[in-house]
């Protein structure tokens, strides 16, 4: 470029309008940036500076004692304004050399006008030149961005990018891959690249919650400054460009920082998709496995590649997870539409589970998706990290993609080998079937209690006659008065006897939950409390909850019939 994109206070001084202007104070200051001109003569400034104004004064309002003065002054350098020009006349004969001494100490041009001037033909000047270099940028960082979208679109396109966000900087730049080796524009030798990765390390750990989409965050490096731009998308950060300037860098330059990161997501993003395209039409044996038909050992080998007897030792969990209105989703979409809705879900889910240390191997079927989360690390509680994993999931409503959907989980316990994926998937299965029963999103085949039990054997005639031996009296009386005898008994076991939780929890009074636990002490029996009763009632009435769980919804405040 052969334009500078800041106006400074030493460009001002060289305008027509400055001929007969001097500089008496702050002369280390002229490369400050000037990016409005104020007519000010209120000392009241806190609300009309926003940081780098030239300010033109008559010194009306500061010229009552040097005191004032020096706090106008002192008010302006605070308030970050770029200098102070005054013009000598009515209200200032001179400046005091108090005001100079202040501005010297502070680098903040002084500049005093001699002859009387007209502040409106100043300010004119002065902004159609700060307003024509602000538009010659915005120009100027549109080309350069439609520059960087088309070389992502050819070989080496990140390579390309990040030359020529360097070339148009003019600083060092650190492109540092999460997955790769870094790379340096210009290059570095190898004893000047350690102290820069090593200043990284420092604060990387903090730049982890950064987004992508969040301005460059910048830190002192010696007597230089670093912006740092997170590179990513689908909430998930692949790699950090870091930009190394002698100066603070500039509002164009922190720009094209950001829109070269873009760049660079877009195209990993691109990268992503084909890659996900690959593993979709591939993992059509995980399908095999999860369904019982495990593909010979040779021939998984040659599926999962050399890391396949790494793999087949990983501890994993086999999720199912169901979009739960599908329909709802399909009626506002085409079926291409639904197609892109769950190839995206897939990349989306992908992306999460490899933040949280998971390799997922996904299927998908209607509208399933099953997930062979396979546990890459030990050092955190590989179900903990899956929980955090699922948890994101549930909140991706910020995707425009995927924002109505409604997914549930069933995870199975952990496994080795996978040959027993089947098994797995079953618990998985399980799991998902009791949805109705917990109203959870994630639900976890080992904390399932007694329903594990239950599960095996709901064959149609097993529980029910389980249930009518320890609860027929009760769901008899609840069908012929319209009671809630057996909802009464489940909350009041729940919270082990407490009356008074079981009263609050059931919106009614203490006298109605007594009534109500006389009946049931009436049709079931005075040791019903007992142990060996208690325990097989409180069996008997998970068994009709998995059976029939509507019948044991809650009520919200109003009164419940006795």
């Amino acid at each position: 470029m052969d334009w500078e994109l800041v106006f400074t206070i030493r460009d001002a001084l060289k305008r027509p309008l400055f001929t007969d202007a001097e500089l008496i104070g702050g002369s280390n200051g002229l490369n400050r940036t000037v990016r409005w001109v104020h007519v000010l003569e209120s000392a009241s400034l806190e609300s009309l500076i926003h940081g780098e104004e030239m300010i033109l004064t008559t010194g009306m309002s500061a010229s009552t004692d040097l005191s004032a003065a020096l706090s106008f002054l002192q008010n302006l350098i605070n308030k970050n304004a770029a200098c102070l020009c005054i013009e000598l006349g009515e209200w200032f004969s001179e400046i005091p050399q108090e005001m100079m001494e202040l501005a010297d100490l502070h680098d903040f041009p002084l500049i005093q006008f001699t002859r009387t001037v007209r502040f409106v033909d100043i300010t004119l000047d002065l902004h159609s030149l700060i307003i024509n270099r602000h538009h010659r940028m915005l120009q100027e960082l549109e080309s350069i961005s439609r520059e960087f979208h088309r070389l992502t679109l050819t070989s080496q396109g990140t390579v390309k990018v990040l030359q020529l966000l360097c070339k148009s900087t003019r600083t060092q730049l650190l492109y540092m891959q999460l997955q790769g080796k870094p790379l340096f524009f210009p290059a570095l030798a190898p004893e000047e690249q350690q102290p820069l990765l090593d200043f990284f390390e420092t604060f990387r750990e903090e730049m982890e919650g950064a987004q992508p989409d969040a301005a460059p965050k910048l830190r002192e490096y010696g007597q230089k400054t670093i912006a740092v731009k997170p590179v990513g998308a689908l909430d998930q950060t692949w790699a950090y460009i870091l930009m190394v300037s002698q100066h603070k860098p500039q509002e164009f330059d922190c720009l094209l920082l950001d829109s070269a990161s873009l760049s660079i997501a877009q195209e990993l993003l691109r990268t992503r998709y084909m890659e996900e395209r690959k593993l979709f039409s591939e993992n059509l044996w995980v399908d095999e496995l999860v369904g019982g038909r495990y593909p010979d050992e040779h021939r998984l080998k040659g599926l999962i590649g050399p890391d396949f007897n790494l793999v087949n030792e990983l501890p994993y969990r086999v999720c199912l997870i169901e979009i739960e209105n599908p329909r709802d989703v399909r009626w506002n979409s085409s079926e291409n539409d639904w197609e892109s809705i769950t190839f995206h879900l897939s990349l989306v889910l992908r992306s999460i589970f490899e933040k949280y240390s998971l390799r997922p191997l996904i299927t998908l079927k209607n509208n399933r998706l099953t997930v062979i989360a396979l546990d890459l690390q030990s050092k955190l509680p590989g179900k903990l990290r899956l929980q955090q994993a699922l948890d994101a999931l549930q909140h991706i409503r910020a995707d425009e993609k995927l924002k109505d959907l409604q997914l549930v989980t069933g995870v199975s316990k952990s496994h080795r080998g996978l040959k027993h994926a089947h098994a797995g998937y079953q618990e998985a299965v399980q799991a998902l079937s009791l949805y109705s029963c917990y109203q959870k999103p994630v639900l976890m085949y080992e904390e399932l209690g007694v329903f594990q039990l239950l599960l095996s054997l709901n064959d149609g005639k097993t529980l029910e006659s389980f249930i009518r031996s320890y609860l027929g009296p009760l769901i008899d009386h609840d069908e012929a008065k319209g009671s809630e005898l057996l909802l009464t008994l489940r909350v009041y076991l729940d919270h082990d006897g407490s009356k008074q939780i079981a009263a609050r929890s059931l919106f009614i009074v203490r006298q109605s939950l007594y009534y109500r636990l006389d009946k049931i002490t009436e049709l079931l029996g005075e040791d019903f409390m007992l142990p060996e009763n208690r325990i097989s009632i409180q069996v008997a009435l998970r068994a009709y909850q998995f059976l029939y769980p509507e019948k044991f919804t809650l009520p919200s405040s109003r009164s419940a019939q006795l």
